[in-house]
């Protein structure tokens, strides 16, 4: 499932759109833009994993169209498919939420048939799926493994499926890292997900709340955050820094069950990934100056349930 930290990379997306929009107009409903990209994440992520399956399952249509030949060899006649009956591929087509998530998105539509078939050829041509295929029996981890292999050595090192998933998907390139993890995820545990809601109301009321304050509160985090800066001029810091203090800031006084080691933490990772080389340390700074101000001050109230604070 989607995780807080996915979310927060989401909701740092938008504003960032949002303060960088040429016509401020364009973002009157934040919160219903912010569920149209959750969404589109949605969609983006069953696209994928619909892919993969659909390259499993093309060694059955592979054995057809050769055997269908006018004078087929003792290859084509002798297609190994011992793929299209792996275990994990037959856990997730034929998994409730699956079948459900196929029939509101139809990902069939969008397919690239002539890609699935040079991917599942790809694939023929790996030793990992030599090895695979002339093993005896099944074996579980093995099962797993091959499905990842298609996704991960396969499909997204694969420039022209790259270039087939950002004509389809305006959100690649926002969504690729989270994507990679999330796919992983699922091949590793596809029963946990409930593919009509990739992001739980707890966790969507997560995501509201932090837009919305971090909208309303803008002035007042910033006017925090400026004497922190010493000697840099808070317009020439870069603006994704700025919204990740700013938001970090937002978690530390109004989140009270987010324990304000993980929040720092987060916004320190998100300024790596994100930002400049410099800028995890940077924010690290500041939000470590600001959190000891607040502690001084009695500012922070922080709810104690081990097992509902989630980074």
């Amino acid at each position: 499932m989607i995780s807080r930290r996915n979310i927060r990379v989401k909701v740092m997306q938008l504003l960032y759109m949002i303060e960088t929009a040429e016509t401020p107009n364009v973002f009157k409903n934040p919160v219903s833009q912010l569920q149209k990209h959750l969404d589109q994440t949605t969609e983006l992520f069953v696209y994928l994993v619909y892919f993969i399956t659909e390259v499993a399952r093309f060694a059955e249509t592979s054995s057809r169209q050769r055997a269908a030949k006018n004078l087929p060899s003792d290859a084509d006649l002798n297609v190994n498919t011992k793929i299209s009956g792996n275990e994990l591929l037959w856990q997730i087509i034929e998994s409730n939420t699956f079948i459900k998530a196929l029939e509101l998105l139809k990902p069939s539509l969008k397919i690239d048939k002539e890609l699935v078939k040079k991917i599942y050829q790809d694939l023929t041509l790996t030793e990992k799926y030599q090895e695979y295929i002339t093993a005896q029996s099944r074996d579980t981890l093995k099962e797993r493994e091959i499905m990842k292999l298609i996704f991960t050595t396969l499909m997204l090192p694969n420039e022209d499926f790259i270039t087939h998933i950002e004509e389809l998907f305006s959100n690649w390139d926002d969504d690729a890292e989270m994507m990679d993890q999330l796919v992983l995820n699922y091949l590793q545990k596809p029963a946990t997900f409930n593919l009509q809601e990739l992001v739980g109301a707890e966790k969507w009321n997560f995501a509201r709340t932090l837009l919305t304050t971090a909208i309303e509160k803008k002035e007042y985090t910033a006017e925090l955050i400026k004497p922190k800066l010493k000697n840099w001029d808070s317009e020439r810091i870069a603006l994704i820094d700025m919204i990740l203090m700013r938001l970090g800031v937002c978690e530390l006084l109004y989140f009270e069950t987010i324990p304000t080691k993980v929040t720092i933490n987060e916004y320190i990772d998100l300024a790596k990934d994100y930002s400049t080389a410099q800028s995890g340390q940077f924010v690290n700074g500041i939000l470590d100056s600001i959190h000891k101000e607040f502690i001084e001050n009695g500012d922070i109230h922080k709810i104690n349930f081990k097992n509902k604070t989630q980074a």
